[in-house]
Parts: structure tokens; C-alpha cells; sequence
């Protein structure tokens, strides 16, 4: 089978590989789409501190299913999509129904090789039935679950006012499921095509244009939409440790800060500020069962913009000489798709 294979940052191969076989408790997929989203850019870029070389990137997975155990509930031929957390079932997270942050977690495409091939053999348990959606849709649940988990994580509310800083993928599904939970939601990013997305597509109330000058003119902004009182809920995903670390100037009193994204170092901020705000900080990683399933309610009725979100759509065979262009910001990307 055809797969793709990032042997070290920045170089991508295409090879053949033998098509795996599946063991008694495993579904074998024919995989038919890849979404492409940060993690497989900061693999490629050598910038994901969970991963060793070479490695099959691949985690956002919609299929065709060729074979299942009987105890399976996937048979052959029904279009599922995969839950990438491979977790162990049985550590403390796991029996707190928090296998999100499993102890011992393998996430396809980081831990373990990926789904950048024509076949992949997935534990019965992480495969689903995608029922009503299309397999574009399929293949875009687990970036929307990520979203939808931080909403349920920071318990977003009617009303309350959400700025969601980053306007990457995971930032507009933050933004997505803040703004079905009932709140008026701001975005502040340093792309202004991006922040019209956010506008026009998702139906942000308000965007505002990052400035790191000293004139600071983005706080301003973000002071005058909330009367001074600035943001209930405030979610970084933006993956930068001074987007990070500035975030919680924009917190309200007795506000949350969600830490969607993640890096290498530590991160720091004024203990006076955190402690006069009483401010609740969370990490929010992965998502659970739930939260797919948050995602495919919500793309049955219609209420995910997903043809927006795909801007892109490339072949398995074209992804070593095209991947680095996604990495172009001049080149719009929002969500890329990969058929195999």
C-alpha cells in the first residue's frame, strides 16, 4: 500500500508498504480522507515534543471499512471515522472517564503511525460509524471535537462573553461551540484574512486585529466590546508562549483561561494578576467520545460551515512536494484534505 512517511523534519517520502494485517480485536479501514492540521505541520517542521522519527503523520481519519470482528459495531463497507486517542482503558484518567488525558495514551499519527496511508488497522473500540455526514465531514470531527471539548471544559454559557485568541482551525472550532453554547464570541488574530473567516463564516461577533506594538491598540479594542470588564472565558490556541502568557490580561474577574494549545517551555504569569482576578486555569487536551459525538449532531443539522473550513484538497501521492506549501500563510489555508 501507499504511504506516507515523514522521515525527519522537512522531508517527506512517499513508500510502499505491505497492507497491515488485523489481529482478532481489530477493524482494518480503507482510509479515504486526512484532514492536515497543526500537529502534522509541527511534526514536519520538527517542532511536536511528543514525537520520534520517522513517523506516519495521519489523525484526523474518515474510511471505508474492510473488515471487523463480529463484536465489532462497524461492519465491512460502513463509513466510520477513528478516534486517534488510543487510551489504556485502565489508568486513573481512564476510570474517571477522562481517557482524553490517558496516562498512558498513543495518538495515532504522533505515538504511533498515522493514517497517511491507503490502510490502517485500528482497535474496534476508537472506530465509529459516520452516519449522515459526508466523508469530507468525517474526516474534519476531530479538530471540531477539540473545540467542542474546550466549550464543555471551560462550561461556556449563554450570554457570557468568550474571546477565543488564534484563529487556526482549533481556534474556529472553539469558536464554533462557544457560539452554540449562546456566547458572544470575539477572535483576535494577526491575519486578517483569517479573522474574516471568523466573521462572515462563523458568525463571530466581533474580530479584532492582534498589535504586539506599544500602542497596544488590540486591548484597547477588546477593553471597549466588553465595557472594561473584558472576557468570562478566555481560550488560547494560539501555540505561542507570548500569546499564552498575555492571555490572561483579557480574563475578567472571576474568569477562566483555557489553554488549548501547547509548547516545549514554560510559561509564566504575574501572580498578582492571576490571584486579584481569582482566575480558574485549565488545560484543555484531545476530546472524549462525547465531544465527537457534540460534533456530528451539530454537522447533521447544518450547523458547522464545513465547506468554509476546507480550502484545501490534495492527493497521498502529491503530499511530499505540496505539504511545505501549506505552511505558506499566503496560501489561506484553513483545513486541508487528503484522498486517498
Amino acid at each position: 500500500m501507499k504511504t506516507v512517511i515523514c522521515e525527519q523534519p522537512g522531508k517527506l517520502t512517499v513508500s510502499e508498504r505491505p497492507r497491515p494485517e488485523a489481529g482478532p480485536d481489530d477493524v482494518l479501514i480503507r482510509i479515504k480522507r486526512v484532514g492536515v492540521c497543526g500537529t502534522d505541520l509541527h511534526i514536519f517542521t520538527g517542532n511536536q515534543p511528543y514525537l520520534a522519527y520517522p513517523r506516519v503523520m495521519g489523525h484526523e481519519l474518515a474510511g471505508i471499512v474492510e473488515s471487523a470482528p463480529a463484536s465489532a459495531s462497524v461492519k465491512a463497507g460502513d463509513q466510520v471515522y477513528v478516534m486517534p486517542y488510543l487510551s489504556c482503558g485502565h489508568c486513573v484518567a481512564c476510570r474517571a472517564g477522562r481517557t482524553n488525558c490517558c496516562v498512558n495514551i498513543r495518538v495515532l499519527g504522533v505515538h504511533a503511525d498515522g493514517g497517511m496511508a491507503e490502510y490502517l488497522v485500528v482497535p474496534q473500540g476508537f472506530v465509529f460509524k459516520a452516519d449522515g455526514v459526508t466523508l469530507d465531514q468525517a474526516a474534519m470531527l476531530e479538530f471540531l471535537a477539540i473545540g467542542a471539548h474546550a466549550a464543555a471544559r471551560a462550561e461556556v454559557k449563554h450570554g457570557q462573553r468568550v474571546l477565543v485568541v488564534g484563529a487556526g482551525p482549533i481556534g474556529m472550532a472553539a469558536s464554533i461551540f462557544a457560539k452554540l453554547r449562546g456566547a458572544q464570541v470575539t477572535v483576535l488574530d494577526g491575519r486578517a484574512d483569517r479573522l474574516e473567516v471568523c466573521s462572515k463564516a462563523l458568525q463571530a461577533d466581533h474580530t479584532v486585529l492582534l498589535d504586539t506594538s506599544e500602542a497596544a491598540t488590540d486591548a484597547k479594542a477588546l477593553a471597549q466590546i466588553t465595557g472594561d470588564e473584558f472576557f468570562d472565558v478566555v481560550f488560547d490556541a494560539t501555540g505561542n508562549i507570548k500569546a499564552m502568557e498575555r492571555g490572561l490580561e483579557f480574563v475578567a474577574h472571576g474568569g477562566k483561561y483555557v489553554l488549548i494549545s501547547i509548547v516545549r517551555d514554560r510559561i509564566s504569569f504575574s501572580d498578582p494578576e492571576f490571584h486579584k482576578r481569582e482566575t480558574t486555569l485549565l488545560a484543555s487536551r484531545n476530546a472524549t467520545p462525547a465531544d465527537f459525538e457534540t460534533v456530528l449532531d451539530a454537522m447533521r443539522a447544518g450547523k458547522i460551515p464545513t465547506e468554509a473550513l476546507n480550502t484545501h484538497r490534495l492527493t497521498l501521492a502529491e503530499l511530499p512536494e505540496t505539504f511545505p506549501k501549506l505552511l505558506d500563510p499566503n496560501a489561506g489555508v484553513i483545513k486541508a484534505l487528503v484522498a486517498c
